[in-house]
């Protein structure tokens, strides 16, 4: 029996994307084994993102070809995009995909295969480009699921290669997504994290159009899902109605990614976003407003082109303003192709690198803020996993959460807990006894 091993590299997107080709090998007689095991198959989902994406690609995918000289090798993803039949040189590889035909992977190895020589699949993304019909109905982390339901970006902003990589906005209809659910419900996930590339963008290419509250209330009805999370939102789409709308529905986690990028005004304008960070303002507001104990993660990206210390400063005081549970800080990295790449008064590797450094320091003293204003509050976890002897979970508000050695739980079953402590952002608690309510 043929074995195969995959390997993911970026967003959820492709998480969810390597799980759907791996479960079409499986469905084809192939068994799943580690990277680390000896496969007849490998499938390196790239990324692209940032020059730290394309160079981690590129080495994962020499490195299998050197360690197993015998195997077939598929890249597949935004890198394997971008770069096409030049990666079949590059790295030896014998079958390249895009971010479309992936339904079609077993097909196209067989066909690698009958025929002898490597293939490169890749085709352009146009305007009429369909969504690509992928499913899963598990992924690794059992309890928890990702579920795909937009695909593309239209911004185009001037730092961001997405769009070309991915190509046009193209949603899968609400009654997929609702069916899809079902499904992984079926299998034993309880939590469900609806993602996409510009997930805010849901629905506006359907007829009828469709939001994504739709799709939200799809995963809303499914029977056996506890938990919705939601992946990267744009500031614009948190209205006050929206927030509203999302605290009726019981199962929606208060953690929301707010897409932030930048503190500064004109930062944002040179980077053509969508929004100043008055409206981001207000668009935490009014999750706060519906969520108050809601925790607002974000990104930024610093060093962008002509970003002064001035603009520096305002986005770490925009960091603390908001008050962040968790951000991920990354440096400006040019990206071929895009406005931000031939801008002028480019901010040097080393002062990049010593911003991110510096906003590290102001996200972390922000997540601590968070967390300690929990302790001594009660919420819900679902076990997940056994580290140094002790269970660890999750929160609605995706705070992990380790309980106290001994503690009695089964993994998958939710628990009441208390929270009593921090440790190096990890926070502590105990389950609480039903007679504790009394």
């Amino acid at each position: 029996m043929p074995t195969i091993a995959c390997h993911t590299l970026g967003c959820k997107v492709n998480q969810y994307d390597t799980q759907a080709m791996l479960e079409l090998f499986l469905q084809r007689g192939y068994t799943a084994v580690s990277m680390e095991e000896e496969a007849d198959v490998y499938l390196l989902n790239t990324c692209t993102v940032t020059g730290t994406g394309d160079k981690k690609s590129l080495q994962t995918a020499r490195r299998l070809k050197r360690l197993h000289p015998g195997s077939r090798l598929i890249l597949c993803g935004c890198l394997a995009q971008k770069r096409g039949a030049s990666l079949l040189a590059e790295t030896g590889a014998d079958l390249i995909l895009g971010t479309q035909r992936r339904a079609e992977v077993v097909d196209l190895l067989e066909q690698v295969l009958s025929g002898g020589r490597p293939l490169c699949a890749v085709e352009p993304l146009g305007r009429d480009v369909p969504f690509e019909s992928l499913q899963i109905s598990y992924q690794e982390e059992h309890t928890r699921a990702s579920l795909k339901i937009q695909e593309g970006c239209d911004n185009h902003c001037t730092y961001c290669i997405i769009p070309s990589v991915r190509g046009p906005i193209r949603s899968r209809t609400p009654e997929s997504v609702g069916e899809e659910a079902r499904r992984l419900s079926a299998h034993g996930v309880q939590e469900i994290v609806l993602t996409g590339i510009h997930l805010s963008s849901y629905g506006r290419d359907l007829s009828p159009r469709a939001s994504l509250l739709d799709a939200i209330a799809q995963v809303q009805q499914t029977e056996g899902i506890t938990r919705i999370r939601l992946g990267s939102l744009e500031p614009m789409i948190a209205t006050p109605a929206f927030a509203a709308a999302l605290r009726e529905m019981d199962k929606i986690c208060p953690q929301f990614h707010l897409a932030l990028q930048s503190g500064s005004d004109s930062v944002l304008r040179r980077m053509k976003r969508q929004y100043n960070t008055s409206q981001y303002l207000a668009a935490a507001e009014n999750l706060r407003q519906a969520f108050p104990r809601a925790a607002l993660t974000t990104d930024i990206l610093t060093g962008f082109p002509g970003e002064t210390e001035e603009e520096f400063q305002e986005t770490a005081r925009m960091i603390e303003q908001v008050g962040f549970a968790r951000i991920h800080v990354f440096p400006y990295s040019a990206r071929p192709d895009t406005p931000a790449a031939v801008m002028p008064d480019p901010v040097p590797r080393a002062v990049r690198e010593e911003r991110v450094r510096k906003l590290i320091r102001v996200g972390n003293r922000c997540a601590e803020k968070y967390l300690q204003d929990w302790i001594g509050a009660e919420a819900q976890i679902i076990p997940e996993e056994i580290v140094d002897g002790c269970w660890e979970g999750y929160t609605p508000e995706y705070i992990r959460v380790r309980l106290c050695p001994g503690a009695s739980c089964t993994g998958g079953r939710p628990v009441q807990v208390r929270l009593a402590s921090v440790r190096s952002g990890l926070m502590l608690g105990e389950p609480v006894s039903p007679h504790d309510n009394l």
